[in-house]
């Protein structure tokens, strides 16, 4: 069940995470101001995702995946596979997340609405690169 929940809530951080890099790229071409419309686009982001991590945490420690990687760790390293459910995953999603939760943080100290806007596309941007370089899309996509 906490895999389900963790994929499927996946579906909801990737759209809002594009949705929130669109929506800078745009702010930033068209040079408008940055709204409390903008603002809540990167919160509920930074929201979605923090969400997503403690659920993948959850079923990070229950996992088949994690029990292999303590018992055997050279095969599941071996195997590529099994190597990007076990490390490689969850170690993007995490520095993805750590984009985001600075990305927002910086954000709040610009005072200029193009910083703001550059700002969200430059870490929400590079977070969203690595979540769609990582996801097991022969996994994720069966849903």
């Amino acid at each position: 069940m906490m895999k389900d929940i963790h994929s499927y809530w996946a579906y909801l951080v990737v759209l809002m995470l594009a949705f929130a890099v669109i929506n800078a790229l745009l702010g930033l071409t068209k040079k408008r101001d940055f709204t409390d419309k903008d603002v809540r686009i990167g919160l509920f982001t930074l929201i979605v995702s923090h969400i997503q991590l403690l659920i993948g945490l959850g079923w990070y420690f229950m996992s088949p995946v994690y029990k292999a990687l303590k018992a055997d760790s050279a095969s599941v390293m071996s195997n590529s596979g099994s190597r990007l459910l076990a490390i490689e995953h969850p170690l993007m999603m995490i520095i993805a997340i750590v984009l985001i939760t600075i990305g927002w943080s910086k954000h709040k100290k610009k005072t200029e609405d193009v910083a703001k806007f550059k700002t969200f596309v430059s870490f929400y941007g590079l977070a969203l690169i690595l979540v769609l370089s990582r996801i097991p899309w022969n996994q994720w996509l069966q849903f």
